[in-house]
């Protein structure tokens, strides 16, 4: 019988691998792509006007009825109503699946529920309809690093890095894990 050391490691590996490794399945504009372009290129004074535009556009479902659901839920959340915010995420991604952004808000509040488990699954899909989600792929360092999977969560740290290179957060994670790592081959 696996352990459940054994178990969590392997859905950890399965999980990386699905985030980091599938093809992009959902509808993406030219002009996202355009602004991740820019980001990965950009100045540290233009880098946050473009996470802005580009967090704008990862907001947008194209539905005004989803738009509130996905704000009914950030306004719970801020208020600290986890309960109630994941009631309005969950509704969000039972109606829009293909709208990234429904996962990835309903992972954060599962993760300040501190149900990792169900804030990685939200985050697997969120990645899998938005791979160049940095938020989401810094949600998924932080859960990495606090369940003692620094090599991966340094990985996830190096591919926010690579699509978004002005996170000064990211950059001290990435300095903290390389000493802790050792710099072993990830």
């Amino acid at each position: 019988m696996t352990s459940s050391r054994n178990r969590h490691r392997i859905v950890t590996a399965f999980f990386v691998t699905v985030s980091f490794c599938l093809p992009f399945s959902g509808a993406f504009a030219a002009d996202e792509q355009a602004l991740l372009d820019d980001l990965a290129t950009a100045g540290p004074e233009q880098a946050a006007e473009i996470e802005d535009r580009l967090a704008r556009e990862w907001s947008k479902s194209g539905s005004a009825a989803m738009d509130l659901l996905l704000q009914r839920g950030r306004d719970a959340l801020e208020a600290g109503d986890l309960d109630a915010a994941i009631e309005h995420f969950t509704a969000l991604t039972d109606h829009a699946p293909d709208f990234a952004e429904g996962w990835n808000m309903r992972a954060t509040a599962f993760f300040q529920k501190e149900q990792m488990g169900l804030a990685l699954a939200d985050l697997t899909q969120a990645l899998s309809l938005n791979p160049n989600h940095f938020g989401a792929i810094i949600g998924l360092a932080v859960i990495l690093e606090q369940t003692g999977y620094p090599e991966d969560a340094l990985e996830a740290y190096r591919t926010v890095q690579s699509i978004h290179p002005h996170q000064e957060q990211v950059a001290t994670a990435i300095e903290r894990l390389e000493v802790e790592v050792g710099g072993q081959d990830i």
